[in-house]
């Protein structure tokens, strides 16, 4: 339902995002407002919730499973979501699974099951399709001719490279916070890790190779936002700089998995992925020869907030 304002020109309408990670389920409900009178739609965040449920840990064992304990949660979360979306009187949502339900064996029995017990169907989407949803949240936040984006997400990272706003280059690399913490031990995992390292720095730097002038970044995912808030340039409102990101992985390393809680005020969840996070950033400047990072703070759930709009297109 679209609620119209007494002067009919205003139209406002309520959206909701359900993310679906390796790391964390989050449900983000948008007001987005068009005024007639200046042709343009405002959003505006009015619920956000985040459960610390990690399905890449299951997933990404030996197992490639979601066990039942954590499919039994992962329903009670939905239908958590499913009445909070209802209290907010949401107009249309849209619920997306990344990396972690794309790779479980059971992904697809379990989607099945929360469409039927639930009533939320569940998008499955490839890490094109979530680079293609990050990508319009974005946009907004760059006036450079060459960036690089790059999001590092649980269990896949997505790098793509733009010239003049346009996309002309894009990856999804099977690298993650959550993957790297969960695989270190298996010998045969690191070894793929390590030829997936090797392969993402051949493919920046030849994806970058044509583009003449500078390039610069855009970083989204939860771990560079934390970064971001950590770093001192967050204070002045300066870019994110690679030499700040060094020192604070450093820092970081040397502390272990309860001082980084301690010292640093982090969540439990993400103590321990915001070093191999950090890692995967960093790899990726360095094989672009990029100094300093965007942090606009957006991600999939605004993307997919965009895409909602676009589609109810409530401009007209």
């Amino acid at each position: 339902m679209i609620n119209n304002s007494q002067n009919s020109l205003q139209k406002d309408l309520r959206l909701a995002a359900i993310d679906i990670g390796s790391n964390a389920l989050r449900l983000h409900i948008s007001r987005v407002r068009f005024s007639e009178k200046d042709n343009f739609p405002s959003f505006k965040r009015i619920e956000q919730i985040r459960f610390p449920l990690r399905l890449g840990t299951d997933v990404f064992s030996l197992s490639h499973k979601i066990s039942f304990a954590k499919e039994e949660k992962f329903l009670q979360v939905m239908k958590v979501f499913k009445d909070v979306m209802k209290v907010f009187e949401v107009d249309d949502y849209m619920a997306c699974a990344t990396s972690a339900m794309r790779e479980a064996k059971n992904g697809n029995q379990i989607v099945e099951r929360v469409k039927q017990e639930v009533g939320i169907p569940i998008n499955i989407i490839s890490g094109d399709m979530e680079a293609e949803l990050i990508n319009k949240s974005i946009l907004n936040y760059v006036s450079t001719d060459n960036f690089v984006h790059i999001d590092v997400g649980g269990g896949s990272t997505e790098v793509n490279i733009y010239h003049n706003l346009e996309k002309i280059e894009a990856h999804s690399f099977d690298m993650g916070s959550v993957r790297s913490i969960t695989t270190d031990k298996k010998t045969a995992t690191k070894e793929y890790l390590e030829k997936e390292n090797q392969a993402l720095k051949n493919w920046i730097q030849k994806a970058i190779k044509p583009l003449s002038t500078p390039v610069n970044a855009v970083g989204t995912g939860g771990n560079i936002n934390k970064l971001y808030d950590l770093s001192k340039n967050s204070k002045n409102g300066k870019l994110l700089t690679i030499k700040e990101m060094e020192r604070l992985y450093k820092e970081l390393k040397k502390r272990n998995y309860q001082e980084r809680i301690r010292d640093f005020s982090l969540n439990d969840d993400r103590a321990d992925v915001i070093i191999p996070a950090t890692e995967i950033y960093l790899k990726v400047m360095k094989a672009a020869n990029i100094k300093e990072i965007v942090v606009p703070k957006v991600g999939l759930r605004e993307g997919i907030i965009q895409y909602l709009y676009e589609k109810n297109n409530i401009a007209h």
